[in-house]
């Protein structure tokens, strides 16, 4: 058996957790420079607000029904995500992390449980400890497991726990379940399938084999087979390396100076270190680029990067953060402004395969280490930006950001404040 854990509207739960205020009503989050609704509660969904919106055209919906607006708040986000994930841990042997508000539990070896108890259990601990509602479905296949969680935020009789395992149950399900919402099957293939009348995901279970791997492959095989609750999806619980890393932001102004955009860059490559350190990686080359806002055509426009290598692969922070300074200023062009720029590191390899030079100073290394090891320290301890070079300036990217939440839990000076009287 395999279950997966799905927080309901998290980010907007997320924003709800120190908002007690905001229970029951309409709650959306805004995507970077608070361009569009990246999510939505339940009550705003019934408003007619969809997925994606953009704010300038919701605005008078937004008013009317007195709807909670956030900027994106991306560090809450992820720390309430792991938080969730430490509850989830002391559940199964292996937990998969699929996304930020999603997670695989391996449940194999567990078949003397009850399942649906089991189910409502996590998520009742869930609740209680993060206060982030979670839908947790169970069944043999992860595909199953994936609709079984979405029928909990359907029914709330469920109680935030679903185990459907039972052929007759499971059929009775997949004749109601739209092809297109099902895991695994993209936008075209559910038009190429939808073509042929395939219209639920029972249609598509009916289908010979050969049909499915002549429409959509192996891959569609699988999610064929997953769905009459044959295991093809293999359980991921290792941490894989990332092969490249990229950190970009649209500004919210465009950006005419060198020295403010050598700022921005900084920041970029100083997140771009603090990923490669985390999952203990080093990069032998990076990327900077920006360009400029291609919708003013009235205005001068420009695409550039520059590329930065490094003798010995690393992931010390002065060392990517200064050649992306170098590099930013290679590629700057004076007259011209730019809305967007980034860091992308390539040429990642795990640290342990680094293979050194005799005649590298390791005395110089091992001090270098020693410093980023403590300013990761106390970053992590006392939130984050607490230390930082110079030339990151304040430490924030230039986007817009008017109605963002405190980091009420990854940062000292944002800690709530309670008033005894």
């Amino acid at each position: 058996m395999f279950a997966l854990a799905d927080c309901n509207n998290f980010f907007a739960s997320c924003e709800r957790v120190f908002r007690p205020d905001l229970q029951g009503k309409p709650v959306i989050v805004l995507s970077s420079n608070d361009g569009c609704a990246i999510a939505r509660s339940n009550e705003a969904k019934a408003l007619g607000i969809k997925m994606g919106a953009p704010y300038f055209k919701i605005r008078n919906l937004i008013e009317k029904h007195g709807v909670a607006v956030f900027s994106g708040n991306m560090a809450l986000y992820g720390d309430m995500s792991r938080r969730v994930r430490w509850v989830l841990e002391e559940y199964a042997p292996s937990v998969e992390v699929y996304s930020i508000d999603e997670a695989f539990l391996d449940l194999r070896g567990m078949e003397h449980i009850d399942f649906d108890s089991y189910a409502k259990e996590i998520s009742a601990r869930c609740r209680k400890l993060t206060s982030i509602p979670v839908s947790v479905g169970i069944a043999p296949t992860k595909t199953l497991a994936k609709i079984a969680s979405k029928l909990c935020k359907q029914y709330p009789k469920l109680r935030g726990g679903c185990y459907m395992h039972m052929p007759q149950d499971i059929e009775k399900v997949l004749r109601k379940y739209p092809i297109e919402d099902v895991w695994g099957i993209g936008r075209r293939s559910a038009a190429k399938l939808q073509a042929r009348y395939i219209k639920t995901a029972y249609d598509f279970t009916m289908l010979p084999e050969s049909a499915v791997r002549k429409i959509m492959g192996i891959t569609g095989v699988r999610t064929w087979k997953e769905l009459q609750g044959i295991p093809c999806i293999e359980f991921e619980d290792g941490f894989e390396a990332r092969q490249s890393i990229c950190v970009s932001r649209s500004f919210s102004s465009e950006i005419y100076d060198l020295k403010e955009l050598q700022e921005q860059i900084a920041n970029f490559a100083s997140t771009v270190a603090e990923k490669l350190r985390r999952q203990n990686s080093v990069t032998n080359e990076i990327t900077v680029f920006a360009y400029t806002n291609r919708f003013k055509e009235n205005l001068p426009q420009t695409h550039a990067s520059a590329l930065a290598t490094f003798t010995t692969p690393t992931a010390d922070q002065r060392k990517i953060i200064c050649s992306a300074i170098s590099a930013a200023e290679e590629l700057f062009r004076s007259g011209y402004g730019y809305k967007k720029a980034g860091v992308i590191a390539t040429g990642i390899m795990d640290e342990c395969e680094m293979v050194r030079s005799l005649f590298e100073d390791t005395e110089a290394m091992e001090r270098e280490h020693k410093i980023t090891s403590a300013l990761d320290l106390i970053n992590s301890t006392y939130g984050e930006g607490t230390l930082k070079l110079a030339v990151q300036g304040s430490g924030r990217i230039k986007s817009m950001s008017e109605n963002q939440s405190p980091h009420y839990t990854t940062r000292w000076s944002d800690l709530p404040k309670v008033s005894i009287k």
